[in-house]
């Protein structure tokens, strides 16, 4: 119920008013009375009473007087006047005060009910009206985030603003646009992830990042206008801070394009920087921070000179050498990171360095390296590239190995029985071997023969012939040297038969002759 609270210097007319209205089917209640405004004024402050019933002309504080001082602390209290007709004009300077009700004395109890129910009516009246705006206040306030966020769609994306329409949005937001220099940030979260990780995102940004002015999110991409301050090197702090406060809690890589500052009104161009700067996480990887200033100038790029020998590449996996073939990638990954080509430039020499390989791929794998052209498509960033390249080619280069080996292996293998049929000979060389036996180039056999022994021809069929003769001697007793040296490939030469006898055994061969008599 509201509280009632009755003045008037009367005591009849305050002790019969008192009596005779039915206050509760009114709904109030009477909590106090008072003889003049000194007195009322204090049960005021004590009771503070929604609605004052007070007589006009009191002696001390008049009725006027007491509506004045009581507006001025307590101006929710409402004033029902009571007043006789020499008083009404006078009573009218309480309007000022909003005063609306007035009752001329006499007045009966159904004329104070009914002003009283008039009074509470508009009170309900103003209560609605007041909850209804603040309920409005309270759902703009909500509202609000979503229209900056549309708002900063439509200015990086297709809505030109003008003056006028950026006055009104600035005075919407309270916000200072048109002479505020910005910088525009965009995130990206790498892998898979949840809708709630990009919003995690955004509140992890406006807690940490200093004058956010708006955010949004955008082609899943994070978007963020933030003052520009004067240390120019503070937001890429804030930012570094951002990704990695975010990739503590997430285990996700963050990667931060950052445009150059300029003006609210020029947010398409930054927004389209930050755009050419996220494409260029291609270079730069996933989880960087990249700014106008990792990119490369096109004068540079059209300067650049880019030298790719597929032949010798191919001649380089052909021959089953892995560090030299994995080196070459390196080599023209290094360039390509460097000059920071268009992309599609890029890939499409990197298409034309894994082409080269299926080209020279063994029949037997080359579906499984044509199939993997579509994984190489799907792949986002040069480094990721440069991998799945280097693995490949490491893969194919040692299959040439492995065979190499087992061809080489085999070669050898017939030039080891060639020797056991022709160590006696001798004429046997390596020359002899490979132009009448094998018909292949002599450094060539050369040299797989000693990858694949240890040892050189020449030095494997002297050490074959030695121990051919040692052998003899330990089973035949007392020979000849001259013999020996006839008989084990030396053409009887015993003295150089002796030299390299007792190079390979450490005796000469009479001695060893004699320790085995």
């Amino acid at each position: 119920m509201y509280k009632v609270l009755l003045v008037d210097d009367e005591r009849v007319i305050l002790d019969g008013i008192s009596q005779v209205v039915d206050w509760s089917s009114a709904g109030t209640r009477l909590v106090g009375t008072a003889r003049n405004g000194i007195e009322a004024f204090d049960q005021i402050r004590t009771v503070q009473p929604d609605i004052v019933i007070s007589d006009i002309s009191m002696p001390g504080l008049d009725g006027i007087g007491l509506v004045a001082k009581t507006y001025e602390q307590f101006p929710d209290i409402r004033f029902i006047m009571l007043s006789g007709y020499k008083d009404f004009d006078y009573a009218c300077r309480a309007m000022q005060y909003g005063v609306k009700h007035y009752l001329l004395k006499p007045c009966n109890e159904q004329q104070i009910q009914e002003a009283l129910a008039e009074l509470l009516s508009e009170r309900k009246e103003q209560h609605e009206r007041e909850t209804f705006v603040s309920r409005m206040k309270q759902d703009f306030r909500k509202m609000l985030p979503h229209v900056k966020e549309q708002f900063l769609r439509e200015l990086v994306t297709n809505k030109t603003y003008g003056s006028r329409e950026l006055e009104y949005y600035q005075q919407l937001f309270g916000l200072e646009l048109g002479g505020r220099e910005v910088r525009m940030l965009l995130l990206r979260l790498e892998e898979a992830h949840e809708p709630e990780h990009l919003f995690a995102l955004q509140n992890i940004a406006s807690d940490l990042l200093q004058g956010v002015l708006f955010s949004t999110t955008i082609e899943g991409q994070l978007l963020i206008v933030m003052e520009n301050p004067a240390d120019s090197a503070a937001p890429i702090r804030d930012i570094e801070m951002v990704r990695a406060t975010f990739s503590k809690f997430y285990k996700l890589e963050v990667t931060a394009a950052v445009s150059e500052g300029d003006r609210v009104q020029h947010a398409r161009r930054m927004y389209k920087e930050t755009l050419h700067c996220m494409n260029h996480r291609f270079y730069t990887g996933k989880g960087s921070l990249i700014t106008k200033e990792d990119i490369a100038p096109a004068e540079a790029r059209e300067n650049a000179d880019f030298e790719m020998d597929e032949d010798k590449f191919c001649l380089l996996v052909k021959a089953g050498n892995v560090e030299e073939a994995a080196a070459e990638v390196e080599r023209l990954f290094t360039i390509m990171a460097q000059q920071r080509y268009e992309i599609t430039v890029t890939r499409s020499y990197v298409l034309q360095l894994y082409a080269a390989m299926i080209r020279i791929c063994p029949q037997e794998e080359r579906p499984l390296f044509t199939a993997r052209m579509a994984e190489l498509a799907e792949i986002g960033t040069l480094p990721a590239l440069q991998a799945f390249v280097k693995d490949a080619v490491e893969r194919l280069t040692f299959m040439y190995y492995r065979r190499n080996i087992c061809r080489q292996s085999s070669t050898v293998e017939k030039m080891l029985l060639i020797i056991e049929e022709n160590y006696a000979n001798a004429e046997l060389s390596l020359n002899g071997v490979a132009s009448q036996m094998l018909y292949m180039n002599s450094d060539y056999l050369g040299k797989i023969f000693k990858k694949v022994t240890g040892e050189t021809f020449s030095h494997y069929v002297n050490r074959f012939r030695i121990e051919r003769a040692a052998e003899h001697i330990r089973g035949s007793g007392d020979v000849k040297v001259f013999e020996l040296a006839e008989m084990f490939g030396f053409g009887g030469n015993a003295q150089y038969f002796s030299q390299v006898f007792k190079k390979w055994t450490g005796m000469t061969p009479s001695e060893y002759i004699k320790s085995h008599d």
